[in-house]
């Protein structure tokens, strides 16, 4: 008879040999399985380092370039808005103060001249105030000597009134009244639509809007929209517009992208998309000058673009 002592050595001889063995077979295994994976970790190391040696090269490249487009940047605009004016309106804050104060430069080694910045805030294009908006643009405080559009579409209205205190108007008409600019940037800064960030704001030829980034898909519409009233506005009541932003900006849900895939709109108001590199600076303001002679264009790095507007010719 087998007892059942017999029986649980007979057990735990089978448990131990099977043990055993997926030990050894393991240990077979390992050895093929690690060499590979340490052979695959040493070339994804050697191809990270590979590519931080190309991220390295290609960015002293874009460097240079830079350098180069500023060093050569005033030559190439020079003359272009000789005795011209420039109001730069930016549509918020990610417009960065470099970019600002790089294109102001700019304007002024162009022969022209900036003769303000306006901020526009969020409530500006924000829906839940243009009621207040609209009720300020048709009250009785506005300056004599206005006409306002007849619609009751909000952007329109105060697109057409901050175009008609900003803008000269080309052809020689008189310059809008500074005190009317003054009165109409206090009411619309004590609704906090804009803030002013310049000393001080006087009329001009010409109209830089100045845009960053895109909007959230729900309520992209309702603020593009507004800001596009605004561009057109500011371009039919003086000697043009530039729009310029960033790549950002020209996606779908962007201001410069929203311009641009309405015809009507591109065809009046130039776009740039490059505004923070040397290049868009310069395109920013050949386009200027090119919209002093009724041309507008699509300028930068993206689809269906120019790199830059045509350089004028030098004087001789």
């Amino acid at each position: 008879m087998i007892d059942f002592r017999y029986h649980l050595v007979s057990l735990i001889a089978v448990f131990l040999a099977v043990a055993l063995g997926i030990v050894i077979g393991t240990t077979a295994l390992n050895q093929p399985i690690l060499s590979d994976l340490e052979s695959q970790v040493d070339a994804l190391a050697a191809d990270k380092r590979s590519l931080e040696d190309q991220s390295r090269d290609l960015q002293a490249q874009l460097d240079t370039g830079d350098a180069f487009e500023d060093a050569v940047a005033p030559a190439l605009v020079a003359g272009s808005l000789t005795g011209r004016s420039v109001v730069l309106v930016l549509t918020g804050e990610e417009v960065e103060a470099d970019t600002v104060e790089e294109l102001s430069t700019l304007v002024g080694q162009a022969g022209g001249t900036v003769t303000g910045t306006l901020r526009l805030q969020p409530e500006y294009s924000d829906p839940a105030t243009a009621a207040s908006l609209q009720s300020y643009v048709t009250g009785p405080g506005l300056p004599t000597g206005l006409t306002l559009p007849e619609t009751d579409d909000t952007g329109q209205l105060v697109g057409s009134l901050l175009a008609q205190v900003l803008m000269v108007p080309a052809g020689g008409a008189p310059a809008p009244d500074t005190a009317a600019l003054s009165s109409v940037l206090a009411g619309l800064s004590a609704l906090e639509v804009l803030t002013q960030e310049s000393p001080s704001v006087t009329p001009a030829d010409f109209a830089v809007v100045l845009t960053a980034g895109d909007f959230p898909d729900d309520e992209a519409a309702d603020r593009t929209d507004t800001l596009v009233d605004l561009a057109v506005a500011l371009d039919a009541a003086g000697s043009g517009a530039v729009v310029s932003g960033d790549a950002a900006s020209a996606r779908d849900t962007g201001l410069v992208g929203v311009i641009r895939a309405d015809p009507e709109v591109s065809a009046a108001v130039s776009t740039v998309d490059n505004v923070g590199t040397p290049a868009g600076r310069v395109s920013t303001v050949l386009a200027l000058g090119r919209e002093g002679e009724g041309t507008s264009g699509k300028y930068g790095t993206g689809e269906d673009t120019q790199p830059v507007p045509p350089v004028p010719a030098a004087t001789p």
